[in-house]
């Protein structure tokens, strides 16, 4: 089938289902991935997966990056990582990681697709998370706080996560322990220098903020001068530079692009301006490459996964309750009632968007085969749903949905 014709059906049908499932209160990505599983191999053999639509794909991926990262601020990424806080965040990390490892090595996976089986595990959808508790009226509340701060950690530690394992994927098994030592030191200088970058362009643009106070009227003129399509392009060769840099140091591009988009802020362009920015970017994501990249997932879906229920229903029952009581314990830590602290467990357990971006990365690198693929999809698939239905069900989503 022809390439434009390929996307035109996909776009169609993931607009379509994308909506289906906005109306019955579900994330619109469930929809859009159903219409790739619809079209692709798995049912109606109509679109197959190929490098035009994959190198779209990409593109999508940058883009969905690019626009998670707007959302995102480095102050409250700091304040996540500090004290008592950055404790809780990690317990909602650490205890999925290490379920899903377990679990892994109990279905006879290698130890690096056991790793990577918990690195999905780990990860929260943070616009699931915003969406959720947007519904509930919960973004201002201590529950708010902790699952906005520990969804934000968790992403952040998955896209390092997924940094080293694609920089270490070509390391000899053989050689000794010298090799392995240099390799170890090499990798660790390479993400020390790109952290210095990051630290070094924070404390510039900081730097810049409060001792230029006339900065936005710079760019306001700026923009006055190229148009506003300039502002667009700026921001964009600004986070393609750090993706660059990222993937010149080993790692991928989307851990670049992500902090790339982080160091991107009100405060350098003005809250107008950013505000047409995070907009024209959400548009060109949600309108368009968004709903191509969901879909394009759906394309690699493939029925011969459940043929092993087993691993299905295990990476389900382990995912889900890893996540939850990583939350809770969290929430405890921070001395949530124990409702609260549940609650947190539950809306944690959305995985979404970016678990489902980290998968397809390993994928795509042969880091992982198209069952345990078509299982991670099912398990983000069903953790998003059901995670707005659970938290529905505690008395702590009926109190608050009394108060909206």
């Amino acid at each position: 089938m022809p390439l434009l014709t390929s996307i035109l059906l996909l776009l169609v049908m993931a607009r379509l289902l994308g909506q289906l499932m906005v109306r019955v209160k579900q994330p619109s990505l469930v929809g859009e991935i159903f219409a790739g599983i619809l079209l692709g191999p798995a049912i109606l053999n109509w679109i197959q997966p190929n490098k035009s639509l994959e190198g779209i794909s990409e593109l999508s991926v940058f883009l969905i990056v690019l626009a998670a990262g707007l959302e995102m601020e480095m102050g409250a990424v700091v304040k996540s990582m500090k004290g008592r806080a950055f404790v809780a965040a990690m317990l909602g990390f650490l205890i999925p990681l290490t379920g899903g490892i377990v679990l892994g090595m109990a279905l006879n996976l290698n130890p690096l697709t056991s790793f990577f089986l918990g690195l999905c595990m780990s990860i929260t959808a943070l616009p699931v998370t915003v969406q959720i508790l947007s519904s509930f009226n919960l973004l201002q509340s201590k529950i708010g706080n902790f699952t906005i701060a520990t969804s934000i950690l968790n992403d952040i530690l998955g896209l390092l996560c997924l940094g080293i394992i694609i920089d270490r994927q070509d390391l000899p098994s053989t050689g000794g322990l010298l090799p392995l030592i240099m390799s170890v030191l090499r990798t660790s200088l390479k993400f020390s220098l790109f952290a210095f970058l990051i630290f070094a362009t924070n404390r510039l643009i900081q730097w810049g903020t409060h001792r230029t106070s006339s900065i936005e009227k710079l760019i306001s003129k700026f923009e006055d001068l190229f148009g506003p399509e300039a502002i667009f392009g700026v921001a964009i060769i600004f986070v393609l530079f750090f993706g660059s840099m990222s993937e010149t140091l080993g790692s991928h591009f989307i851990i670049g692009a992500f902090f790339g988009a982080l160091l991107l802020s009100r405060d350098v362009f003005g809250t107008s301006i950013f505000s047409g920015l995070q907009n024209t970017i959400q548009s060109l994501t949600s309108g368009f490459l968004g709903p191509l990249f969901f879909a394009y997932i759906g394309l690699s879906f493939s029925v011969q996964s459940l043929a092993h229920p087993e691993m299905i229903i295990g990476v389900l029952l382990v995912s889900i309750f890893s996540k939850i009581l990583g939350g809770y314990f969290g929430g405890k830590l921070l001395k949530m009632t124990h409702l609260e602290a549940l609650g947190a467990g539950i809306i944690l357990n959305g995985r979404g968007i970016m678990e489902l971006v980290v998968a397809n990365i390993a994928y795509q690198k042969g880091l992982i085969n198209q069952n345990l693929f078509s299982t991670l999809i099912i398990m983000g698939i069903v953790t998003t749903m059901m995670t707005p239905l659970l938290f529905a069900k505690t008395k702590l989503g009926s109190v608050q949905r009394s108060r909206v």
